[in-house]
């Protein structure tokens, strides 16, 4: 156990080199593959990871006779050795940049509702008065997205904070609810009944989200919970232009927020069932490290972000968020 006066002053005789090698052994779960990944030789790989633990005075990698493995103290600092890695490499390439006259470069992470108009629409508005900032865009869920923001791989994420890890070093800025309909195709058999309940859904096929998805397994509670089986006739996708594609041409369906699709229902190619699917997602908001100060390029992703927000949200938020 770590005694409560350890001086963890001490880390800053870590180098980069002991952070790369801590990367490597971490992939390659061998001190040998590790060395070779990171161009030395084994014992001099083993000299550094003995050069780590004593500077922190605890045991990083537990040896086996197939490898190595990450304690606990060594998952906490392969996690902000990565992050610390990639903040390296990003101000190289923000020098170079600002070098070179352009403004710098922004990542952004987006879940599906907020990536088909709010985070288009603010970068459009950022490349109309900076041209030059270089703008990376992600879509995923918001686990892997956060994942993502937590190692320095993103600088902003809007989506959800779904639980507690890292949780304490996020900052939230909440937008809005994503109450999800169900998707289909116009003229879908389904579209023209007024009245529908769940057992009219069971048995035609549906486009659902990757198993260990949070919105799967809440559309897999709306049909359990009302002594249905959920649907069988499955393809899983997250995306949005294959679910579109997919839903044209067939008698498919799926959840999704319908501003997701909206300009396929404005042009009367999609359409939303007249059923309370009963799926709600939490609130989307604006995901940021606290410790972190945003690149001038970041800076203005974020205020375009917050004013594209006011303007399509509005008062959006329920009520324990306003």
């Amino acid at each position: 156990m770590v005694q409560a006066s350890t001086n963890w002053s001490n880390a800053s005789r870590l180098k980069t080199r002991h952070l790369l090698l801590l990367l490597h052994l971490h992939e390659q779960r061998s001190v040998l593959r590790a060395a070779e990944a990171a161009s030395m030789t084994q014992p001099a790989a083993s000299k550094l990871l003995a050069e780590m633990e004593s500077v922190l005075g605890v045991k990083l990698f537990e040896r086996h006779a197939r490898g190595v493995e990450p304690t606990w103290y060594g998952q906490a600092l392969i996690r902000r050795a990565r992050s610390a890695l990639s903040e390296i490499g990003r101000a190289h390439d923000e020098i170079a940049a600002l070098r070179g006259g352009r403004m710098g470069q922004a990542a952004i992470g987006t879940v599906v509702n907020p990536g088909t108009n709010l985070v288009p629409q603010a970068v459009a508005l950022v490349k109309r008065d900076f041209p030059d900032i270089m703008i990376r865009v992600e879509m995923d869920y918001s686990r892997p997205l956060v994942a993502r923001l937590l190692d320095g791989r993103l600088d902003i994420v809007i989506g959800r904070i779904m639980g507690p890890e890292g949780a304490a070093e996020l900052d939230f800025e909440p937008l809005a609810d994503e109450p999800h309909s169900v998707i289909v195709r116009a003229g879908h058999p389904l579209a023209g009944r007024e009245r529908l309940q769940h057992a009219d859904l069971v048995d035609y096929g549906w486009i659902l989200p990757p198993a260990a998805s949070v919105l799967r397994a809440r559309l897999d509670s709306v049909f359990l919970e009302r002594g249905l089986r959920r649907p069988h006739n499955i393809i899983e996708t997250s995306a949005l232009p294959v679910i579109t594609n997919l839903l044209r041409s067939g008698d498919l369906l799926t959840a999704l927020p319908i501003e997701s699709v909206a300009p396929y229902v404005q042009a009367g190619q999609l359409a939303a069932l007249p059923i309370d699917l009963g799926v709600r997602m939490e609130v989307f908001g604006i995901v940021r490290r606290r410790d972190q100060q945003l690149s001038p390029g970041a800076e203005r992703v974020l205020e375009a972000l917050r004013s594209t927000a006011r303007r399509l949200y509005g008062d959006a938020l329920p009520p324990q968020f306003t």
